[in-house]
């Protein structure tokens, strides 16, 4: 690794992709924020991507950890141990997702919508970087300091 790709606090910057899955992660927290945004068609806007109120409560608990994550990646050098376990948490969350979207796709009887499989696919890209990137893994490991 080349000091460069180390932080202020010593730590592995956090890649790019890193950022784009925890915003893919989150999409429901940031889909409610632009819909309370949009005072007027805000419910609108939730019905039309989540047409069943449980599946929007279940993106809304499976979104709180990459919300969390984000919210503490700026402190990450004051809480390792929490942040050792967000890695963990954020893989479980991924696969979570990842099945209750497959069992979705499969036990629907509508004719199913080109998002649900873009959003199947690009979970399934984001699970398998998570699981095969090992400069992200570096990032969440505490004995991978500069200092």
């Amino acid at each position: 690794m080349n000091p460069d790709d180390y932080n202020d606090h010593g730590m592995l910057r956090l890649p790019l992709w890193f950022w784009t899955i925890l915003i893919l992660q989150a999409r429901t927290w940031l889909l409610f924020v632009m819909a309370g945004a949009s005072r007027q068609q805000g419910s609108d806007l939730l019905a039309l991507f989540y047409p069943d109120p449980r599946s929007f409560w279940s993106g809304i608990l499976l979104g709180l950890p990459p919300a969390m994550i984000f919210l503490l990646s700026g402190r990450r050098h004051l809480f390792p141990r929490v942040w050792q376990a967000g890695y963990w948490l954020l893989l479980a969350g991924m696969f979570v997702t990842f099945a209750l979207q497959a069992l979705g796709l499969w036990q629907s009887t509508d004719m199913i919508s080109g998002v649900d499989i873009v959003l199947a696919l690009l979970d399934a890209a984001a699970l398998a970087y998570w699981l095969l990137s090992r400069r992200l893994r570096a990032c969440f490991d505490a004995a991978r300091r500069l200092v």
